[in-house]
This record gives structure tokens, sequence and C-alpha cells, in this order.
């Protein structure tokens, strides 16, 4: 079975998409909320909370870390950013398709997995179980990443 890395994010989509989706979803597309989506957009990898604020620091404009944390849940909450836990703090990836994670249970570095093998044992969770996936249909696979192995 033939594993690759989850490619989550277009990083070629036009510059307006972040405001769409968010007028879309009936929220205001508040300077915060556009910087946030296009760091998560262009970092291509989940960020924690800290991580995301260290990088929007990193910029001209200051933005507060209470800021960053409540539109990171705002974002979570209308289904355009997703959070995955691990150990240490929740990081933030922007949601697309259904993708799965792996996380390393040392460091907390979360990579997205694009498999159709997992993605079809997803689906035959509910015949077998009786449990019907969210629409998510997101599986955590934890273990331990290149770095942190033994």
């Amino acid at each position: 079975m033939s594993v690759a890395p989850q490619t989550e994010h277009d990083r070629t989509a036009a510059p307006d998409e972040p405001r769409v989706r968010l007028r879309r979803l009936g929220l205001r597309c508040t300077p915060a909320r556009l910087r946030v989506l296009m760091l998560l957009a262009d970092s291509g990898r989940h960020l924690s909370i800290a991580e995301a604020w260290a990088e929007l620091a990193r910029s001209e404009s200051v933005i507060h870390p209470a800021t960053v944390y409540r539109t990171l849940e705002t974002l979570t909450a209308a289904g355009l950013v997703h959070a995955v836990h691990g150990p240490g703090p929740a990081r933030y990836g922007l949601t697309g398709e259904p993708h799965h994670h792996t996380v390393c249970r040392k460091c907390g570095h979360v990579e997205g997995l694009a498999s159709l093998h997992l993605t079809e044992a997803v689906g035959r969770i509910e015949e077998l179980t009786g449990l019907r996936p969210d629409s998510s249909g997101s599986l955590l696979v934890y273990g331990w990443c290149a770095d942190c192995g033994d």
C-alpha cells in the first residue's frame, strides 16, 4: 500500500478565496481571520496557537496571542480549520478534503496523510461497528516521527 503525505493546501488558490469562504459562512472578513487563514495556507503544515502567533508576529502589524486563539476557535467552529490533538498543544490546519493525520507522541508533530485504503476503511466503520463517522472522516495514527523514533 502506497501512502503519500497529504498536500492539504492549494497554494495557487486566488487571494480572494479566504474572503469568499468566510462570507459564504456568514463570517466577517476581519484582518485577523484573513491573516490566520493565509498563514495556514502558506505554511502547508499544522500549527499550534503559539507557532501561529510567532509567525504572525514577524509581520509588520501586531496581533495579540488572545486574538489568534479566538480566531482559530471561530474558524474551527465554522469548519474552515480543524484541530488535531496530540501531546502538547492542539495543532490547527485548513479543512479541505477528508484526510488522515499522523501524530508524533513525543514532539507532537502532525502530518497530513492521504490514503485511499484508509478512506475506504473509514467508510466501512458504520457497517462494522454501527458508529457513523462525522463529515471529517479522519483517522489519527499515533507513533513516533523519524526525528523522535527509537
